[in-house]
């Protein structure tokens, strides 16, 4: 077999970023590294690729064998392949992201490798890069989230506006205001209020919305209003 001659060794890894959304908060999911260096771990469920294997199909197979998840839609993020970012050996990262409904996938769930969510803004410390990795997934998912209507296929058919806050602060890491939220929203027209309330949360009760999906569809746009800054995000 020919090869190139005087080229170097490089190993190619993928990392599975994977967000989710249990209807409160936003997490993200983590498992217990199983080898050295570092073993024992949180870490980003990764793993190499195979000689003969798509970096997405990599990305698929890691993703199920390490917390039994599949038929997840991922979207390729970056390269992370900086020297010295594995201590063992020169290893290039490709790394992908996805946005999940918690409790749509929850049965899947395995917990052979310790597979965990954490709340975003309480996650552990962890392996190599991977908080890097995190970091420019958020702000691709924020300007996703702004541009494409992505995070309403998180909630329920039927949610509450503070539901629908806790999503966006989650995703944005922003504090809104729950008045001016509602204010913004609800001025958009897009959502159609029900008669019946969510009694669970508080004594007075939320009213549930659902979304007019066809309106939404095209003046999706309309939400760009109450995201934080738009402008600044890349």
């Amino acid at each position: 077999m020919t090869r190139y001659a005087k080229q170097t060794r490089l190993l190619v890894a993928v990392d599975c970023i994977i967000f989710g959304f249990d209807g409160t908060e936003m997490k993200l999911l983590l498992v217990k590294r199983s080898l050295e260096p570092e073993k024992g771990r949180w870490s980003l469920m990764g793993g190499f690729v195979d000689i003969n294997e798509s970096f997405e199909k990599a990305a698929a197979r890691v993703l199920k064998e390490l917390t039994g998840l599949e038929n997840v839609y991922m979207e390729q993020l970056f390269a992370f392949g900086e020297p010295n970012r594995d201590p063992i050996e020169r290893t290039a990262s490709i790394t992908y992201f996805s946005l999940i409904d918690i409790q749509q996938y929850e049965q899947q769930i395995s917990h052979e490798y310790h597979a965990e969510w954490f709340p975003v803004k309480k996650i552990p410390s962890l392996i190599f890069d991977h908080r890097d990795m995190i970091e420019m997934a958020k702000e691709k998912l924020r300007y996703k989230a702004a541009l494409h209507p992505i995070l309403f296929e998180l909630l329920p058919p039927k949610f509450t506006l503070p539901q629908l806050q806790n999503l966006y602060e989650g995703v944005y890491d922003a504090i809104m205001d729950k008045r001016n939220f509602s204010r913004k929203v609800l001025s958009t027209g897009l959502l159609v209020k029900q008669k019946d309330k969510d009694k669970l949360s508080s004594k007075r009760g939320a009213y549930y919305y659902k979304i007019d999906k066809r309106k939404y569809l095209t003046k999706f746009n309309a939400f760009l209003n109450f995201v934080p800054n738009p402008q600044n995000l890349k």
